[in-house]
């Protein structure tokens, strides 16, 4: 038996529809008027709103934060110059949906002579081939493609494709664009302007919101649904209402946007400059924004070469058993291997001579070519190459006083040549006087 036999299923209408729909989605502007921020592009004047008035519309990345309005404004701009609209995500998508996205778009343009957006959200996600297969429509106009990332474009679309378009950088929103936003909610949303509404602290909410309309508003309905009314219907959302509809969790910090490698850079450079305490803030930052700890631990192996080097040996150590730490005790625990070693790089002495050394020899490398290795450093094992004097008078340094003999080791063209230069810190400045001595006897 069908349950639904005897049920009248009526057409829900539009506003039926909208009731269901979160209040950022109710509230989404539909012209540049209503569109909060980014004067720098919407303004009078300002690049993409001549583009509209120009009816010049061509593709481009908007690059940005969540929940600034790359959307919204993708969407103003195919309504305002009457073009279809087709979105699809990066995260969910793939070639066979952008193929069916262009054969759509043919259509429209051999058919309707109509022109075709394809607004592709998160196009970071898209790999190498999945962006190759938007090439040639974007290149000969069959779509105009709006890309939407929170990474640096630079880091992760294809240069071929990132030539083909413009980008955009939407930039945070302000607090007095956040709180317009959320007046504008409270006085006509059809929902919630029916209480007569009062927030304890305005601030908080903005805070909350970490610079994002749409977890603004989200938040906000939440609040509402959370606050009993009082007979007159007033409701006033308090700062543990506002709390728990927040979650507490308003700390902005995307993995795969420009901000993590923002954070990331902060990080590193508080070790390299040794502030143990701004490395484990940004820490914190990190971990509290959901970061992967051996993401993290594996960076401060780099680190422990590049800016500690033999400064302090023990420092490689550190990281590298700090990363093995990690791998065996997963978070929150691991916060605590994290710190230990953060706070040690930072303390210890420090200095780039090995990372200047390799950089030096291989810049060397690159100019001077492949210079032949001195015979006597040569591998002879067979007749023909003794015969030919490989590994001829090769001194065997173990056979020598201090173990250390005066022969040459590098290519006769560049005998003279020093790279590593140790600096006078640390255990380095034990390196620096042991060298120092073998080169007077290599002089000698």
């Amino acid at each position: 038996m069908d349950l639904f036999e005897n049920v009248n299923i009526k057409q829900v209408n539009q506003k039926e529809q909208q009731r269901f729909q979160p209040l950022a989605e109710r509230m989404r502007p539909e012209i540049l008027d209503e569109f909060a921020g980014q004067k720098h592009l919407i303004g009078e004047g300002k690049p993409i709103r001549k583009m509209i008035e120009n009816n010049d519309v061509f593709s481009m990345i908007f690059w940005g934060p969540p929940g600034v309005g790359k959307t919204t404004l993708a969407l103003i701009i195919a309504k305002k110059v009457y073009a279809e609209f087709i979105q699809i995500s990066a995260v969910s998508s793939g070639v066979k949906d952008v193929r069916q996205a262009i054969e759509k778009a043919e259509l429209n343009q051999k058919h309707l002579n109509r022109r075709t957006i394809l607004f592709i959200d998160e196009i970071h996600r898209f790999n190498k081939a999945q962006q190759d297969s938007l090439l040639h429509s974007v290149e000969s106009g069959v779509i105009t493609l709006i890309g939407a990332t929170t990474e640096n474009p630079s880091f992760e679309v294809i240069p071929p494709l990132l030539s083909r378009c413009r980008v955009y950088i939407l930039e945070d929103l302000s607090e007095g664009d956040l709180l317009i936003l959320a007046k504008n909610a409270i006085v006509k949303d059809a929902e919630i302007s029916k209480y007569k509404i009062k927030i304890q602290d305005e601030k908080l909410l903005l805070k909350f919101s970490g610079g994002d309309a749409r977890r603004l508003l989200n938040g906000l309905e939440l609040a509402v649904k959370s606050t009993i009314p009082e007979s007159n219907g007033s409701l006033t959302i308090t700062n543990e209402i506002l709390k728990e509809a927040f979650q507490k969790n308003y700390i902005r910090y995307d993995k795969n946007a420009e901000e993590h490698y923002n954070i990331i850079s902060a990080f590193i450079k508080s070790i390299r400059g040794s502030d143990p305490d701004a490395a484990v803030y940004w820490l914190a930052r990190m971990l509290k924004g959901g970061e992967d700890p051996k993401f993290i631990a594996r960076r401060m192996i780099v680190l422990a070469s590049e800016d500690i080097g033999n400064a302090d040996p023990y420092g490689i150590t550190i990281a590298t058993s700090a990363f093995t730490a990690v791998n065996y005790i997963g978070m929150p625990e691991a916060r605590l291997v994290l710190s230990q070693a953060a706070t040690y790089l930072a303390s210890a002495p420090k200095s780039n001579a090995s990372y200047i050394a390799i950089s030096d020899a291989i810049a060397e490398v690159e100019n001077t070519g492949e210079l032949s290795v001195p015979l006597h450093l040569r591998n002879a094992p067979t007749k023909l190459m003794k015969d030919l004097e490989y590994g001829k008078d090769y001194k065997y340094s173990h056979d020598f006083e201090g173990h250390f003999t005066e022969q040459q080791y590098l290519p006769e063209e560049l005998k003279d040549k020093v790279y590593y230069k140790p600096k006078g810190i640390g255990e380095e400045s034990k390196i620096k006087d042991r060298l120092k001595n073998w080169w007077k006897f290599k002089k000698r």
